[in-house]
């Protein structure tokens, strides 16, 4: 069997100086509220937010970010966007 390759470049997210401490966690909620607060502001075409959208993907688990699209799309986010 050959092994299927990705052409999804993986990359880790910067160093943000405003989550110094090794637990991510917040790093991760803020970097998911501010992509989506970014694209209901600026619309979905504003490159400049996918920045924040490559942030999340890197630092949260994918669990989380299936939670909270699901609760984005029952209004239920427990965050004002």
């Amino acid at each position: 069997m050959s092994a299927i390759m990705s052409s999804e470049e993986l990359v880790t997210a910067p160093v943000d100086p405003r989550f110094p401490n090794q637990n991510q966690t917040r790093y991760c909620w803020q970097s998911f509220v501010d992509f989506h607060r970014c694209q209901k502001i600026k619309g979905e075409d504003y490159t400049p937010c996918q920045y924040f959208q490559k942030v999340y993907k890197s630092v949260c688990p994918n669990s989380w970010i299936d939670k909270w699209n699901t609760q984005l799309e029952q209004g239920s986010f427990p965050k004002k966007i």
